[in-house]
């Protein structure tokens, strides 16, 4: 099967604002040599945009599903995108 280069956003809802969810995010996002993004979002939720292999972009997700250790993550909502950035790397924006 063909590896297919596929983009990912990513909103995130639960307690993961203020207990490290970006950079256990960034750090998982490299280790699957994942690009793009992950921000907070003014209403709590946390915001990521994935561009990668899709399989890694899928493992990523449902490593995001299980939260980092102090993250408690209520629900995650998946949307699949057609256009691409090709990132260079995965960053932490601040707003």
């Amino acid at each position: 099967m063909a590896n297919m280069y596929a983009r990912a956003r990513v909103l995130v809802e639960g307690s993961v604002q203020g207990v490290g969810f970006r950079n256990f995010v960034r750090s998982r996002a490299n280790a699957q040599r994942v690009t793009g993004w992950v921000r907070n979002l003014d209403d709590g939720r946390v915001e990521a945009v994935f561009e990668g292999e899709k399989a890694d972009i899928e493992h990523l997700i449902e490593i995001c599903k299980r939260g980092s250790v102090f993250a408690r993550v209520k629900d995650i909502r998946v949307l699949w995108e057609d256009e691409f950035e090709r990132f260079s790397s995965f960053s932490i924006k601040h707003n």
